[in-house]
C-alpha cells in the first residue's frame, strides 16, 4: 500500500504534468508560426477524433463486427444521417437517433 504522502505527491505531480501540457500553448508571448498545411490539418482533428470514437460503436458489438440487421444502432444511424443532412441540427440529430435507438434496444431487445 502507498502511504498518504506518496498519494499526495503523485496527485501533485499529475496535476503539474496536466497543467504544463494543456497550458503549453499559452506560455510563449507571441503566437507560434505554423505552416499552412498544419493549420488546415488541425481543423479536421476534432472530427477525426469523434469519428474514431463513434465508428467502432456503430459497426461493432463485443469486439466483433455486427452480423445482423436487427441491431437498433443501424436504423437510428440511418435516420440520424438523413435528418442531419436535411436540417443540419446536431441536437436534433442526437435526439432523433436516441428516440429511435432506445425503443428498439429496450423495447424489442435489438
Amino acid at each position: 500500500m502507498m502511504s498518504s504522502f506518496w498519494v499526495i505527491v503523485a496527485c501533485i505531480g499529475l496535476a503539474l504534468i496536466t497543467l504544463i501540457t494543456r497550458a503549453f500553448f499559452m506560455i510563449p508571448e507571441r503566437e507560434l508560426p505554423l505552416p499552412d498545411w498544419l493549420k488546415r490539418g488541425l481543423k479536421y482533428a476534432p472530427l477525426a477524433a469523434l469519428a474514431a470514437v463513434i465508428a467502432p460503436e456503430i459497426v461493432m458489438s463485443n469486439g466483433q463486427l455486427i452480423n445482423s440487421l436487427a441491431d437498433a444502432r443501424l436504423p437510428a444511424l440511418a435516420a440520424s444521417v438523413v435528418y442531419f443532412f436535411y436540417k443540419r441540427s446536431i441536437l436534433g440529430t442526437i435526439a432523433l437517433g436516441m428516440a429511435i435507438y432506445l425503443p428498439l434496444h429496450i423495447g424489442l431487445g435489438w
